[in-house]
């Protein structure tokens, strides 16, 4: 069931994301750990335009994999690890 709202390129997302320093160059405004990155950054690393990185983010903010915050006009995810957390969770026990 998770598969199909976290594929391949929902994965990797999250897993960029737990490191954003790592994966994103710095941002004009915001900070990458505290505030996350934009969907511009992701879709550079994608290689897709911003609308299709935004469809992947968006999905994840909705099912809560992801926290946004709003900077200015734009919108920066970062990852929730409490939720990311009890998600793995209800996996481990069979759900």
């Amino acid at each position: 069931m998770l598969r199909a709202p976290v594929g391949d390129r929902r994965l990797d997302i999250l897993e960029w994301l737990k490191d954003p320093a790592a994966h994103f160059p710095p941002q004009r405004h915001g900070d990458l750990v505290e505030d996350g990155v934009t969907a511009h950054a992701v879709a550079v690393k994608l290689g897709v335009r911003r609308r299709v990185a935004e469809t992947h983010l968006g999905l994840l903010a909705r099912i809560g994999l992801l926290r946004t915050t709003r900077i200015r006009r734009r919108t920066y995810y970062r990852r929730d690890e409490v939720r990311i957390a009890e998600v793995a969770r209800l996996f481990e026990k069979g759900w």
